[in-house]
C-alpha cells in the first residue's frame, strides 16, 4: 500500500514558488481576520449561480508516493459555458506595482484548484482569474488565463516533482522513527521513585485526549518522565507531535539533553529548539530586510535546500546545529529555527510560541493541533507570564515624540499622533495627585484613536519605509488592539503617571481563560512542575477544569537527607535593617560548622546587598560570588561553574528569589551543600499586587493569598529544590522568617522539611 502524502493547495504552492526575501519587522495591522473579510467582501459580489470556498481535492501519484493534494477555493464563477476560479488575495502593495508575474505561487495555487475541479467534472478547459484588493483603499485588480486540463496536470505534477524529495525524506524519516519507538525502553536502567507513576499519568493523558497537572519534587526526573512517554505515543500514531515549553534556557538544555540520551539508545527522532531572535541574529541588530542583511535577502531563495540538508543530517537542532546550517546556506537562523519547527517531532521553546498571540506558530494549523501534545514544564512560571503576555501598555511619550516627528512630514499621522498626545493630557489631569486611576470599563474613544493611529501609521510604514520610533509604537498599537479584543471581567485598566509621563494599561488579573483558550486546540496538555502546590491555586489559575487529572508524585527523598532549621526572625521590610546583623551571624556560624558550597536567596537585590556589605567585613575567609542585575549566558555559566565538588574553601552565592538561579540548576552532590532562604517570598506590595488581591477577594477567593503568599511561596520551594537532586545528596537548608512558624505557611512547605528544628 502507498504511502499517502496530505498537503494544502497552499503549502504545496508556497513550497515550490515562494522566492525573495525576509521583509522588515514591519507587517500589515489586517490580520488574518482582516483577510477574511476582505474574501467575504468579494464573494458578496459574485452571482446568485457562483460558488464560495468550494472544497476541492484530488489524488496524484509521483515516485511510489500518493499525493493528496485539497483545499478550498475562493469563488467558483459561472458565465454561461465559462467557468472561472476566483483567487483572492489581500494586499498592502500598490496596485500598480503587481503585474500577473508578482507572485508565481497565487499562480500555483489557482493551477491546483483548476486542475482538481477540471479532474472531478471531466471537462478540458477552465479560466484561471487572480483578484488581488488593497487591503486600505479596497481597490481591486484582476488578472485572467485560460488554461487546459493538459497544461494544468502538467504544472502540478511538476509542483509534485519539486514536493517529492522533501516528502520522501519524511516518509522514510517516520517509518525510521516508529521502528525505533516501538523498540525503545526507558533509557535507565531502572525508574527512580516517582517516575513511573508520572510517566503513566501522562500516556494515559495522551491516549485519553485530556489534561495533566502533575506536582512531582524536584530530582526525580521529570523531564524524561513526560518525554519518554509522549515519544511512545508518536510512536503508536497517537500523536504526531510534541512541544516541550518552558520558561528558562536551562530547562531547555535539559529537554535537549533527554533526547540526546533516548537517540545514543537507538532513537530516530528530530528536534528543533528555537532560540530568541535577540540571540541567534547574525547581525545582533534584528534588521530583518534585504538591505541590511545578507541572511534575509533571498532568504526564501535558499530555504529548501537548507531545510532538505539539515533533515537529511542531523537529529538534534539546537542552536549550534541551526547557526552551523544558517551560515553553510546563507539563511536568517532564528526564521530557520521557525520553519523547522513545522517539520519536527518535537519542538523545544518558550511558552510564547505557543499562548503569545502576537508571536505564536500561526501555521500550525487546527488539524495538526488535534494531533499535537503540550508538555508544559516548570508550569508555575506560566501564571505571571501569562499575564504579562496578554497586558498591553500605552505610553504619552511615544505619541509626543511622533507628533513632533511627523507633524510637516505626514500631517494625518502627526494629526492622529497629537490627538493620542492631547487625550494622555487629560488622563494625566483626571489622575491628579492620586497618580493612579482605575477605570470600569474600556475607553473606546482611546481605542478607536488607537486604530485610526493604525491605519495611517501603516500607510506611513508601506510609503516611506521604517521609522524606529513609529514601527516599535505601532506594533505597541497593535498589541494594545489585540487585547482589547479580549478584554473582559478578568482585566482591568489603569492609568498611573511616571514622572513626565502617563501609562495607560489593560492589565490581565486572572490569565486562566485565555491560556486555555490558547492550549484548547492540541490533543493533550500536561503541566507539571515541583512546585503546583497548591495545586487547586494552579490548577485554576492554568485555567484547569475539575475534570482534569491530577497527579501527585511524593518525594523519593528522605527526612533525613535533609536538615532543616527555622530562625524566627522578622524580615519584614520595616525590621530589614535590624535583621542585617542576625542573619549575617546565623550564615557565617552555618559555612564555618559545615564548610561547602551555599547558595543564599533574598527577597530583593537591595536586601542581598544590605546583607552582602555587612557579611563581607567578618567572612574573608569565604569565597563569595555575587548574581548581577543583568548576566548574559556566559556570566550564568561561570557562576554555576565555580560550584565544584572539590572547592578547597568554602563558596556562597548571594542570589534573588524567582532569579535564574532558584529553579531549573542542577548542582549534585558536594556542588551544593545548603540553601538558606531569606524571607517568604512574597511579592513587593504594590498597585498591581494589590489590584489582584481585590480581584480574587471579588470573586469570593483568598485575593491576599492568590496575589501574595502562593506565588511568594513558590519562590522558596524553588529555591530549596536545588539542594537535593538524587537520593545520595544530602544538606542543610534554613528558612529566616517567623512566618514559616504559622499554620498556613507550614502548610505549603514539603513534608520532608517539616521536621524542622528551631535555628
Amino acid at each position: 500500500m502507498k504511502k499517502i502524502i496530505k498537503i494544502p493547495v497552499r503549502v504545496l504552492a508556497e513550497y515550490v514558488f515562494k522566492t525573495g526575501s525576509i521583509e522588515s519587522g514591519f507587517k500589515s495591522a489586517s490580520s488574518f481576520s482582516e483577510g477574511s473579510r476582505i474574501h467575504r467582501e468579494i464573494q458578496k459580489t459574485y452571482q446568485e449561480m457562483d460558488q464560495s470556498e468550494v472544497f476541492l481535492k484530488t489524488k496524484l501519484e509521483f515516485d511510489n508516493l500518493l499525493f493528496m493534494i485539497e483545499g478550498r477555493c475562493d469563488g467558483l464563477l459561472f458565465s454561461g459555458e465559462k467557468i472561472t476560479i476566483d483567487e483572492i488575495k489581500s494586499t498592502s502593495l500598490p496596485l500598480e506595482s503587481i503585474d500577473e508575474r508578482t507572485n508565481h505561487a497565487h499562480w500555483a495555487q489557482a493551477q491546483c484548484y483548476g486542475f482538481m475541479f477540471l479532474k472531478e467534472q471531466g471537462k478540458d478547459q477552465i479560466d484561471l482569474r487572480l483578484t488581488y484588493v488593497h487591503k486600505i483603499s479596497g481597490d481591486k485588480k484582476f488578472f485572467k488565463r485560460t488554461f487546459s486540463l493538459v497544461e494544468l496536470e502538467d504544472s502540478v505534477r511538476g509542483m509534485i516533482a519539486d514536493f517529492a524529495p522533501y516528502a520522501r525524506l519524511q516518509v522514510e524519516h517516520g517509518l525510521k522513527r516508529d521502528q525505533s519507538i516501538k523498540k525503545l525502553n526507558f533509557p535507565f536502567p531502572r525508574y527512580r521513585q516517582g517516575q513511573r507513576q508520572l510517566a503513566g499519568a501522562v500516556y494515559k493523558t495522551i491516549n485519553e485526549g485530556r489534561t495533566l497537572f502533575a506536582n512531582a519534587p524536584t530530582g526525580i526526573g521529570k523531564t524524561i518522565s513526560t518525554i519518554f512517554p509522549a515519544v511512545k505515543a508518536i510512536g503508536e500514531e497517537r500523536i504526531r507531535k510534541l512541544f516541550y515549553l518552558t520558561a528558562k534556557t536551562t530547562t531547555r538544555l535539559t529537554a535537549e539533553e533527554a533526547f540526546s540520551l533516548m537517540i545514543k539508545k537507538g532513537l530516530e527522532i528530530r528536534t528543533v529548539t528555537i532560540t530568541a531572535k535577540a540571540k541567534v541574529c547574525f547581525t545582533s541588530e534584528g534588521k530583518c530586510n534585504k538591505n541590511d542583511c545578507e541572511y534575509a535577502n533571498g532568504y526564501y531563495d535558499r530555504i529548501n535546500d537548507a531545510v532538505l540538508d539539515i533533515l537529511r543530517k542531523e537529529a538534534i537542532l539546537n542552536r549550534s546545529c541551526i547557526e552551523k546550517y544558517a551560515r553553510k546556506h546563507l539563511v536568517c537562523p532564528f526564521e530557520f529555527s521557525l520553519d523547522l519547527a513545522y517539520e519536527a517531532d518535537a519542538v523545544i521553546c518558550d511558552y510564547n510560541y505557543i499562548f503569545d498571540p502576537k508571536i505564536s506558530l500561526s501555521r500550525l494549523f487546527d488539524e495538526q493541533k488535534k494531533k499535537t501534545i503540550l508538555l508544559v514544564d516548570e508550569a508555575h512560571n506560566l501564571v505571571d507570564r501569562g499575564r504579562d503576555i496578554f497586558s498591553a501598555t500605552l505610553e504619552k511619550s511615544s505619541f509626543l515624540q511622533l507628533k513632533r516627528e511627523f507633524k510637516e512630514k505626514n500631517l494625518s499621522l502627526g494629526d492622529i499622533s497629537k490627538r493620542l498626545n492631547n487625550y494622555f493630557i487629560q488622563l494625566r489631569k483626571q489622575v491628579g495627585s492620586s497618580k493612579t486611576m482605575e477605570y470600569e470599563a474600556p475607553l473606546e474613544e482611546l481605542n478607536q484613536l488607537v486604530a485610526e493611529f493604525i491605519e495611517h501609521a501603516e500607510n506611513e510604514l508601506i510609503r516611506a519605509g521604517e521609522s524606529d520610533l513609529l514601527l516599535e509604537t505601532f506594533f505597541v498599537a497593535q498589541n494594545w488592539q489585540r487585547i482589547s479584543r479580549l478584554y473582559d471581567e478578568r482585566f482591568v485598566l489603569y492609568a498611573v503617571i511616571e514622572k513626565n509621563d502617563v501609562l495607560i494599561k489593560q492589565f490581565c488579573l486572572d490569565p486562566s481563560h485565555l491560556i486555555k483558550q490558547s492550549g484548547k486546540s492540541f490533543k493533550s496538555r500536561i503541566f507539571f512542575s515541583a512546585t503546583l502546590n497548591p495545586m487547586s491555586y494552579y490548577r485554576d489559575m492554568l485555567g484547569g477544569d475539575h475534570e482534569d487529572y491530577i497527579t501527585l508524585v511524593p518525594s523519593p527523598f528522605t527526612n533525613k537527607q535533609t536538615e532543616v532549621k527555622i530562625q524566627s526572625l522578622s524580615t519584614r521590610f520595616k525590621d530589614r535593617t535590624r535583621s542585617v546583623n542576625p542573619i549575617v551571624q546565623t550564615m557565617s556560624d552555618l559555612v564555618h560548622n559545615a564548610p561547602g558550597n551555599y547558595l543564599f536567596f533574598f527577597p530583593s537585590y537591595q536586601y542581598l546587598n544590605m546583607v552582602l556589605d555587612e557579611w563581607r567585613i567578618s567572612n574573608e575567609d569565604i569565597t563569595t560570588i555575587v548574581q548581577g542585575t543583568r548576566m548574559d549566558d556566559e556570566e550564568r555559566a561561570a557562576f554555576l561553574e565555580s560550584f565544584t565538588a572539590d572547592n578547597k574553601r568554602s563558596l556562597v552565592g548571594f542570589t534573588v528569589l524567582g532569579g535564574v538561579f532558584s529553579e531549573g540548576i542542577d548542582l549534585k552532590g558536594d556542588r551544593l551543600n545548603g540553601v538558606v532562604v531569606v524571607g517568604v517570598g512574597l511579592p513587593q506590595i504594590g498597585f498591581e499586587r494589590d489590584l489582584i488581591k481585590k480581584h480574587f477577594a471579588g470573586i469570593g477567593k483568598n485575593g491576599y493569598d492568590y496575589a501574595y503568599v502562593f506565588p511568594g511561596m513558590n519562590k522558596v520551594l524553588q529555591a530549596g529544590g536545588r539542594l537535593i537532586r538524587s537520593e545520595k545528596d544530602t544538606g542543610r537548608i534554613v528558612l529566616i522568617d517567623d512566618r514559616y512558624l504559622l499554620p498556613k505557611y507550614q502548610a505549603l512547605l514539603p513534608n520532608n522539611w517539616k521536621n524542622f528544628t528551631l535555628w
